[in-house]
Formats: structure tokens, sequence, C-alpha cells
């Protein structure tokens, strides 16, 4: 039975991992961007929602009706002044951009708010601790629950937004050859703008996940990219349901490598990630390839 408890709450656990990996999954699938700010953009909003709630008395759900029109609007000035420009200059330049506006981040929240690490889990009373009782004496908490069902809402619209409706239909346009969209009258800028709204607006749900179930300080950006990025490549990058899956892999794998060792947790996640990433890239030949040409260039 404790395998099994081990189990559901590395299935729950997971759920907050498809949610932080939903937009870094999104832009990559859709501009093929790799955001390694995405980590970092995450606590932006975990401290604009504390703010909001701590220093200004404001309930943490009227707070995220506030920060999320606030995100998505960065979301579209992230595109046109860094991203849009970036991306034209190779696929490299955006990965250096996001990683210097990481460290602008991270440097920046460090001088505003200090080391101290927040937390928002006082301001939703019992929620951030209660549980619901299961069959056979298995509980699950009521948070992790709700993050969980709200990651797969989430992950659901954006796959039903793409596939049924018009800026669904133009962003898989501009995302399959933008060239050829533009020949059609598709706004390829204005599209991947929006869908950089969109990304911002699922990295805002992550952020509040991170902030009532955990606490957070200004350097938590790495390591929460380092889950999504990890989530995203399990499931396979772009891949929207993918991300659900590898969000779970990855939280049981977290969950069941704790029970053999203490410093099991983080370990487990590592290992699941590099074993399924050594395994699509013999799947793709990329790694008999790359011994073959080590092998040329030295006999």
């Amino acid at each position: 039975m404790n395998l099994v408890n081990q189990i559901l709450q590395g299935l729950l656990l997971g759920g907050y991992y498809a949610l932080l990996a939903c937009g870094l999954s999104f832009m990559f699938g859709v501009m093929r961007i790799i955001n390694l700010a995405h980590g970092s953009l995450t606590v932006v909003a975990a401290y604009l929602l504390w703010v909001l709630a701590e220093p200004m008395g404001w309930h943490p759900l009227l707070a995220l009706l506030a920060v999320v029109p606030a995100m998505a609007l960065l979301g579209w000035l992230l595109h046109k002044l860094v991203l849009e420009r970036s991306a034209r200059l190779g696929a490299l330049v955006p990965l250096l951009a996001t990683f210097g506006l990481a460290s602008v981040i991270d440097n920046v929240l460090f001088q505003h708010f200090g080391a101290d690490t927040r937390s928002l889990a006082t301001s939703i009373g019992t929620l951030a601790y209660d549980s619901w009782e299961l069959p056979g004496g298995l509980y699950v908490g009521q948070l992790p629950t709700l993050v969980l069902v709200l990651a797969v809402l989430l992950l659901g619209g954006l796959h039903a937004m793409l596939a049924h409706t018009a800026l669904g239909r133009q962003i898989r346009a501009a995302s399959e050859d933008a060239d050829t969209a533009r020949l059609v009258g598709v706004r390829t800028g204005t599209v991947f703008a929006a869908a950089s709204a969109i990304t911002m607006v699922t990295v805002t749900l992550a952020g509040a996940s991170l902030a009532l179930r955990a606490t957070f300080d200004p350097f938590s950006g790495p390591q929460q990219l380092i889950f999504a990025f990890e989530a995203v490549i399990i499931g396979g990058a772009g891949s929207l349901w993918g991300t659900l899956l590898g969000g779970v892999v990855l939280g049981v794998a977290q969950n069941l490598g704790a029970q053999v060792h203490p410093q099991g947790f983080l370990i487990a996640g590592h290992a699941t990630f590099l074993v399924i990433l050594l395994a699509r890239l013999y799947a793709s030949g990329a790694l008999r390839r790359f011994f073959s040409t080590r092998h040329r260039a030295s006999s």
C-alpha cells in the first residue's frame, strides 16, 4: 500500500510539473524557441501574486485575476522586444537572449526582495494542507489535486484552441511554415506575440501553484526550469499531452527515488530524464551518427 501511495503522490506532483512545463512546451511547439527564462518568469508571477496578497492584503484568487493580464502583456512585449529580434539571428541567439534575461530577472528580484523565502500557503487557510481520504486508507491533498485538474484542463484547453479556433489555425500555420503563412495573409508576428502572451498566462498559473504549494526565492527559477525541461523532454518536446505524461513520470520517479534514499528524490528524476533522453537519441539515430563521426575522425 505504501508503494501505491507513493505513486499516487507522485501523480499529484506530476500535475504541478505538467502545469509548469506547459508554457515551455507550447512556446517550443509553436516557435521552436527554448525559453531559458521560463523558470525565472514563473518566479516573477509568484512574486507579483505575493506582493498583492501579502503586503496589500488581496485574496490570492483576486490577485491572480490582476496578474494574469499583466503577465500576458509582458509575454507580448517579450516577444516583440526579445524573441522576435533574436530569432532572426539564428537558433542560438534566442537561447543566449533568454539566458541573459533569466540572469537579469533573478538578480533584480534578489535586489528588490532579498534572499528571504516567500509563500502564499498561509493565505488560503486549510486548503494548503487539507486532504481527501480514499478507500484503502490513502489520502490525496486537496491543493495538489486541484493543481492536477488545472493542468489537465489547461492542456486540454490549449489543445482545443489549436484545433478548433481561428487563432489556433493561424498559430499552427505559422509554426509549420511562417513564409507560406504570410503569403496567405497570416500576420505571423502578431500570431507569435499572441502565442507568447498565452504562454505567459500558463506561466502565471504555474507561478500561482508554486506560491501556494511551496516556498520560493529570487533564485528558484533555474530549478523550476530544470523540472519543466525534464518534463518536456520525457513527454516529447512540443507535445501538450506528452507534457502531462512527462510531468507525471518525473513526479512518480522522484517520489519513488525518495523512498530508496533520502537524496534519491532529485537523483531519480534526473536519472529518468537522462535514460529517456538517451533512448530518444538512440531511436532517432543521432547517437549512431555521433559515434560514427567520432570513429571516422579518429581513424
